[in-house]
């Protein structure tokens, strides 16, 4: 499965999926393109450094043009002849426009248990509120904001002197662990998506331990 991956910023969880290729654990996916939507991001840098195709189609040159915006960057893909789409830290809510370019083939991570704390500052949200565990989220993307039907998740405990630095960084680790993992099922084909409901096939898989 060749996979495009959709970044905006640093890049780390990028890096945690290149790691994971170069180990070969990303198998039978690859990743044959990364794009940002932003220019001059550190996540482009991490894609070169790596010998990947990395590209900008800028969300900026298309004001008030979602739409075309999401041709262009469909446009983009087609020409890596992509097969799946991995969002990692990619900052733009998608529609149906590229969404169903890729039917239940485009996932996310987001750092939070979700349906809790959707949207930026998932790990302040947690701290705001109090509670005792975060944690991370990888779902398959719908036109929502961190709506779509959840794969896996991993809890992350919220220590009494957290604050949203600290938790995030506890939290990272843990996704960095469980995207990759994702990916490979979705390339086995391990995924069956039925409404909301997402199950992983054959648990003697290697990774099994990761995906819960």
């Amino acid at each position: 499965m060749r996979f495009a991956v959709l970044v905006s910023g640093t890049g780390s969880n990028l890096a945690a999926l290149l790691a994971a290729e170069a180990a070969g654990a990303l198998a039978p996916g690859e990743i044959v393109v990364v794009v940002s939507n932003r220019p001059g991001v550190a996540a482009l840098d991490k894609a070169a450094a790596a010998g990947k195709p990395a590209i900008v189609v800028d969300h900026k040159a298309y004001p008030g043009d979602r739409p075309g915006f999401e041709r262009a960057l469909l446009a983009a893909l087609a020409e890596h002849r992509v097969d799946a789409v991995v969002l990692a830290g990619f900052m733009r809510v998608l529609t149906a426009t590229f969404i169903d370019a890729f039917p239940a083939r485009i996932i996310n991570t987001h750092p939070a248990l979700l349906p809790a704390f959707p949207g930026v500052d998932a790990a302040a949200q947690a701290i705001a509120y109090g509670v005792k565990l975060a944690g991370v989220t990888v779902h398959f993307v719908d036109a929502g904001v961190d709506t779509g039907p959840i794969i896996a998740q991993r809890a992350v405990p919220v220590h009494p002197d957290d604050d949203a630095a600290t938790l995030q960084r506890r939290i990272q680790a843990e996704e960095h662990r469980l995207l990759p993992a994702v990916a490979r099922a979705l390339a086995q084909g391990r995924l069956v998506c039925e409404g909301r409901r997402v199950t992983i096939a054959d648990a003697t898989e290697p990774d099994a331990d990761q995906l819960v």
